[in-house]
């Protein structure tokens, strides 16, 4: 059984890698919908390839978009034409920037699991917001209970018809926002739902198919 389980596993494997498809990217109008039509200022942590901020700069007056992999956010100035209202910077996104309560709108889309510190970036994240501010986080978290097991279950079989309607049944290369460096996730939903509850009171965190989680949280007007 064992030896059958790992055959379908590779063949599955093997499948999605030639058919892929963005994930994170499914995610994106869901994102918006979240914010205001019209932003002042966002800040994009972990921006990848810049599909997000590309889609933020059609509402907000100016987009920052970091990420730490130069190679990556050299890939996104390449993609994003020259009079979208975006800058792009290699930036540590725990760094002190000189930005607190400058922006409108912070997200960050698979990034707080893969690269930071999920204690010290919620905290930063609350700093760099705007009174009265959004902040939306997709993660990927540790799956701990049997709702999160059967939920990952639930979305291999999903995954893999996605890629394959996405692709029209072809084979096809990896979207370039899935060529940055990734890890996975150590911490679990609990655990990063006990941090929001301490650090962003009120934040709104749910399960969502493809493994991953979102965080909403609006900063109050006063402290």
């Amino acid at each position: 059984m064992a030896a059958l389980t790992d055959r379908v596993l590779r063949a599955l494997e093997r499948f999605n890698a030639a058919h892929p498809w963005d994930r994170n990217a499914h995610y994106h109008r869901w994102i918006l919908r979240r914010l205001p039509r019209r932003l002042d200022r966002a800040l994009d942590v972990g921006c990848g390839s810049g599909d997000l901020a590309r889609l933020l700069a059609t509402r907000a007056t100016a987009v920052r978009a970091v990420d730490a992999d130069p190679a990556i956010v050299a890939r996104a100035r390449e993609l994003t034409a020259p009079a979208a209202p975006v800058v792009f910077a290699v930036e540590d996104a725990l760094a002190d920037t000189g930005d607190d309560g400058a922006y409108t709108a912070v997200t960050c889309l698979a990034t707080l699991h893969h690269h930071l510190p999920p204690n010290e970036a919620l905290t930063r994240f609350r700093e760099r917001l705007a009174p009265g501010g959004t902040l939306v986080v997709l993660g990927l978290s540790r799956p701990d209970t049997p709702a999160e097991h059967l939920l990952g279950l639930l979305s291999v079989p999903l995954n893999a018809a996605t890629g394959w309607l996405k692709n029209r049944g072809r084979p096809a290369p990896r979207p370039v926002a899935m060529t940055a460096a990734t890890r996975d996730a150590e911490e679990s939903l609990a655990e990063i739902a006990l941090l929001a509850r301490r650090i962003l009171p009120g934040a709104r965190i749910r399960r969502r198919l493809f493994w991953r989680y979102t965080l909403v949280w609006r900063k109050p007007h006063t402290a």
